[in-house]
C-alpha cells in the first residue's frame, strides 16, 4: 500500500497559543494520542500513530461505538461496514463506506461531510488521484473562507501541490503501476512540492523578502531534510542540463593540463539528463519480454511516475543464475534511451569504481565520471553486474566503502574525483545491481538498495518466451529479425517438453538447437 504521511513535527517559533495546542496535538497524532479531526488534516497534521490503516481502525472504532449509542435502525449498515473498517483498514472498505454516505443527510451525532473528506483522504492515501485531486479542491476552499483573517498562507500552497500530486498519481495509474509500496522519492510527495509552491509564491514579484517579515508564522515547517531541499531545489534549477565539473585541480601543473583537456567538453558545460519516456509503452514492451517480472517491472518505473528526468534508487536485483537479471537491466536502460555502462564485478578494486590518482601509471577518472564523458549525459546508468563478487580486502581500499560514498546523494553530490582533483556532481547517475546471493554483500550497501527478488520463469511461459528468443537470436546473428520465422506448435511443444522453466540460458540454448535443426532440413530441401 502507498501510505502518504502528511507532515513531520513541526517547528515552531514565537508561537500563538493556538500554534502551541496545535503541536501538542500534533505531537499526540504522532504517539497515538489523538486522533485529528478532518481540518487537522488538512491542515499537515500526520495521521493517528502517523498510519493510515492505524487512523482507519482508530476512526471506524470510535464513531461504531458513538452510532450504537444512538441505536437508530438507518444506521446499522453503516455500523456494519464500521466494524468490518476496524478490523480491515483496506482500500476497498473505505470505497464501500463512501458509498454508503451518497444520499444521507448530516447531523450533530453523525457529521457526513467530515467522514466523506477522512474517506478521500484515505483514498488518496492509497494512490487514487481522484481522491486526491478533492482534497486539494477541500484545501483550497478552506484557505478561500481564511482570507482576511491573517493565519499564515499555508493552504494554499497545500492545495497546489495536493492539486499537483494528483497528476502525479493519475500519470501513474495511466502506467498500469501498482499502487502498492512506498516507493515515491521525496520529489514526488505532496510536501515536497508544497515547499517548492512556498518558495515561489514568496519570491513572486521580488516581494519575498519584504512580505516575509509581516507574514505570520507557519506552524507546521516543511516536512523535509535540508539535503531533500537542496536535491529538489537543484533539480528544478537543471531543467536545461547540469554542469558536473566545474573546475580541474591542479590545472596549473602539465597532468592538470592534461586532465583539462580530456574533460574540455565538460568544464563548465551544461550536460543534458535523459527526458522520462512514455511508461506506458516501456512497461508494455519490458513485460512483453520478462512477462515473468512484472513486480520487479512496477516497481521501477512507478519511481519515474511524474519525474522529468531519469533517475532510478540504487537497486539490487536479485534472483538465480540465469533468470535474466543482467539482460533486464540492460533491456530497462535502453527502453529509457538512457546511456549505460555494464561492468562484472569479478575481481574489481577499489579504484575501478572511485578512480585513481593522476600522478599514477594507472590513473583514471571513476567509473561513473568515464561514463558521463563517454556518453556526455550527467545520469547515465551503470550496472554492476554480479555485485556479491566484489572482493572484501581492505588492503588497497575496498569497492563497497567507494559504492556506499557514491550511493549517498550528499557525497556524490560533491564528489571528489581523485583524477580530476575536484568536486564532481554524480548526484544524478543511477546505480543498478544483480546478485546471485545477498550473504556476501555487506549490511550497510543494502541499507542503502532497495532489493527487488527476480523471479524464474515458470513452464507455461515458454511460449511467450521462446519467440522472443529466436528473434533475438536472428538479430544477434545479423539478420532480419523477419527471418525468424513464428514457432509452430510441434516446436513449442518440443521445447516444453525439454524446459521445465528456471533457468533463460538454458532456455535459450534450446533455441538454438531448434535454429539449427531448421537450417539442416532447409539445407536438405
Amino acid at each position: 500500500m502507498m501510505i502518504f504521511t502528511p507532515e513531520a513535527t513541526p517547528v515552531v517559533d514565537e508561537a500563538t497559543p493556538r500554534d502551541r495546542r496545535y503541536l501538542r496535538r500534533f505531537k499526540a497524532a504522532k504517539a497515538g494520542l489523538h486522533l485529528p479531526s478532518e481540518e487537522e488534516l488538512l491542515r499537515g497534521m500526520p495521521f493517528f500513530r502517523e498510519a493510515c490503516a492505524e487512523d482507519i481502525r482508530e476512526y471506524a472504532s470510535r464513531l461504531s461505538r458513538r452510532l450504537k449509542k444512538r441505536n437508530w435502525v438507518p444506521l446499522s449498515a453503516l455500523v456494519e461496514i464500521l466494524n468490518k473498517l476496524a478490523g480491515d483498514p483496506s482500500e476497498d472498505s473505505v470505497a464501500a463506506l463512501e458509498a454508503l454516505l451518497d444520499g444521507m443527510k448530516g447531523s450533530k451525532h453523525f457529521p457526513v461531510h467530515g467522514c466523506r473528506l477522512r474517506c478521500r483522504f484515505y483514498r488518496a492515501s492509497y494512490g487514487d488521484p481522484g481522491a486526491a485531486a478533492l482534497v486539494a479542491c477541500e484545501m483550497a476552499r478552506l484557505a478561500f473562507q481564511e482570507i482576511g483573517q491573517k493565519k499564515p498562507p499555508t493552504l494554499i500552497w497545500r492545495s497546489l501541490s495536493w492539486a499537483v500530486y494528483s497528476t502525479h498519481l493519475e500519470d501513474w495509474k495511466r502506467a498500469g503501476i501498482a499502487a502498492g509500496g512506498s516507493g515515491i522519492r521525496a520529489e514526488n510527495q505532496p510536501h515536497a512540492f508544497e515547499w517548492q509552491f512556498k518558495r515561489a509564491i514568496r519570491n513572486l514579484g521580488g516581494e519575498g523578502v519584504a512580505n516575509r517579515k509581516l507574514e505570520p508564522k507557519d506552524p507546521v515547517a516543511d516536512d523535509l531534510k535540508q539535503s531533500d531541499r537542496e536535491e529538489i531545489g537543484a533539480k528544478a534549477a537543471h531543467h536545461d542540463g547540469v554542469v558536473v565539473v566545474q573546475s580541474i585541480g591542479n590545472d596549473a601543473t602539465s597532468d592538470g593540463k592534461r586532465v583539462a583537456r580530456e574533460f574540455a567538453a565538460l568544464i563548465k558545460h551544461p550536460l543534458m539528463l535523459r527526458t522520462v519516456p512514455d511508461l506506458v509503452k516501456v512497461r508494455a514492451r519490458l513485460l512483453s519480454e520478462f512477462p515473468y517480472a512484472a513486480g520487479v517491472v512496477d516497481a521501477v518505473l512507478k519511481g519515474l511516475v511524474g519525474r522529468r528526468h531519469v533517475w532510478l534508487r540504487p537497486t539490487i536485483l536479485l534472483g538465480p543464475p540465469g533468470c535474466g537479471k543482467t539482460r533486464f537491466a540492460r533491456r530497462l536502460a535502453e527502453e529509457l534511451r538512457t546511456p549505460y555502462e555494464l561492468v562484472s564485478c569479478g575481481g574489481m578494486s577499489d579504484s575501478a569504481i572511485g578512480g585513481a590518482a593522476r600522478r599514477w601509471s594507472t590513473g583514471e577518472p571513476s567509473l561513473a565520471m568515464m561514463a558521463i564523458r563517454r556518453h556526455e549525459c550527467a545520469g547515465p546508468i551503470i550496472v554492476l553486474d554480479e555485485i556479491e563478487k566484489v572482493g572484501t580486502s581492505r588492503h588497497n581500499g575496498n569497492v563497497h566503502d567507494v559504492l556506499v560514498g557514491l550511493l549517498e546523494a550528499e557525497t556524490s553530490r560533491r564528489w571528489h574525483d581523485p583524477y580530476v582533483e575536484a568536486s564532481c556532481d554524480l548526484s544524478h547517475v543511477s546505480w543498478l545491481m544483480t546478485a546471485n546471493a545477498l550473504d556476501p554483500v555487506p549490511g550497510f550497501l543494502l541499507d542503502r538498495c532497495r532489493v527487488l527478488r527476480f523471479r524464474e520463469p515458470r513452464p507455461e511461459q515458454v511460449s511467450v518466451l521462446a519467440p522472443r528468443i529466436l528473434e533475438r537470436l536472428y538479430v544477434d546473428a545479423g539478420h532480419d529479425p523477419r527471418w525468424a520465422t513464428p514457432l509452430e506448435a510441434f516446436e513449442l511443444a518440443a521445447l516444453s517438453a525439454a524446459w521445465h522453466g528456471g533457468s533463460i540460458r538454458k532456455l535459450e540454448r534450446l533455441v538454438e538447437v531448434l535454429i539449427e535443426t531448421r537450417e539442416r532440413e532447409r539445407s536438405r530441401q
